[in-house]
């Protein structure tokens, strides 16, 4: 089972249960101040000195079938190469969890996306279920990660994918169905934003 939540809700239920093992993957320097346990392909044991530390280090998760209470998974799928793979890793792992994903919209936004991001998701509301496709740019980048991040507190829905998961992460891997994304440019935008105001201005 997978359906939409928030991070808040996810937070509120960490806090009721301070026995949960809890697992943050991926997350560099901002693990979740509750994870028992964090895991990164780059070495920051000394930076999560008074926490348990472990080195990603092959494809297949370093810990046992159903460790965990909860594993977050924040800003990590986008990048992973075996896509399939890793999700099967996460179920396998943890009885349930919280992912955090860009949206098509946030992803193309954003400046560093276009290097280091491999795919593109969105939910299915229907059937819920993950879809999956690879990465495609529709627009030429426009912000920075800070500047996103700040926009975020404004518009997360339309930035932020938030997922809670337990037991099962219903996935789709789908075929991208174009045959030549057109990008839209920043100059087409600016463009069409000072031809709006001019048409306003002189009514």
């Amino acid at each position: 089972m997978i359906k939409r939540s928030s991070k808040q809700h996810i937070d509120y239920q960490i806090e009721k249960n301070p026995n949960w093992k809890v697992l943050d993957i991926g997350c560099g320097y901002t693990a979740h101040k509750k994870a028992n346990v964090i895991c990164d392909i780059q070495d920051l044991s000394e930076f999560y000195k008074n926490r348990k530390f472990v080195k990603l280090e092959n494809k297949k998760l370093p810990f046992d079938d159903k460790e965990f209470d909860l594993v977050i998974t924040s800003h990590v799928i986008e990048h992973v190469e075996d896509v399939s793979f890793f999700i099967k890793e996460l179920q396998r792992i943890s009885l349930k969890g919280y992912i955090e994903l860009p949206t098509i919209l946030e992803d193309n936004l954003v400046f560093e996306n276009k290097n280091d991001h491999l795919w593109q998701m969105e939910f299915d509301d229907v059937n819920y279920q993950l879809l999956i496709k690879k990465r495609v740019q529709y627009l030429e980048p426009l912000l920075t990660v800070s500047t996103a991040k700040k926009l975020s507190k404004y518009f997360r829905q339309s930035l932020i994918l938030e997922l809670y998961w337990e037991n099962s992460i219903e996935f789709k891997l789908q075929e991208n169905n174009y045959i030549e994304a057109e990008k839209i440019s920043r100059l087409t935008l600016v463009r069409k934003f000072l031809s709006k105001l001019i048409r306003n201005l002189i009514r």
